[in-house]
């Protein structure tokens, strides 16, 4: 099932080209992934790791609360990605964000990049073990005994 996705993968790439900003969120570890390519000759494009909002209105606004020297977006990209982390760079859609963020020149901005599918990763690799351990979760049927 890993493979399969209920979108077309042609549209998430051409998302990613024309968006000015794009939020990949992940219902299962209750992130996002926030991606604003808009930068200035003092600000580079903004990239990081954040909780999940509850809305695109609410995600618009923390945007434009972190982005203040910017001026209104434009538009937002929401993309939902119940697949795993990895699956971002084995599809090809973290390739294409990096090549978004490698246009500004931005050394941090790429730097950022990098942090962010760490920290992807660790975030799944920690939700796993939740799960596996049963931490945060509960059974919903008994096991009759």
């Amino acid at each position: 099932m890993e493979s399969s996705f209920l979108f077309d993968m042609d549209d998430v790439f051409r998302s990613i080209v024309k968006a000015e900003a794009m939020s990949i969120f992940f219902p299962t570890l209750r992130k996002a992934l926030v991606v604003d390519t808009r930068f200035s000759s003092t600000e580079g494009p903004f990239v990081r790791l954040l909780p999940m909002a509850g809305s695109p209105q609410e995600r618009l606004r923390s945007i434009q609360r972190l982005r203040s020297g910017f001026a209104r977006l434009r538009n937002l990209t929401l993309i939902p990605w119940q697949r795993y982390v990895e699956s971002l760079v084995t599809t090809g859609v973290w390739a294409k964000i990096e090549e978004r963020i490698k246009e500004s020149g931005d050394i941090s901005a790429i730097e950022a990049c990098e942090t962010a599918l760490l920290d992807l990763r660790r975030s799944e690799h920690r939700e796993l073990h939740a799960v596996i351990t049963g931490k945060g979760y509960q059974t919903i049927w008994s096991t009759g005994q």
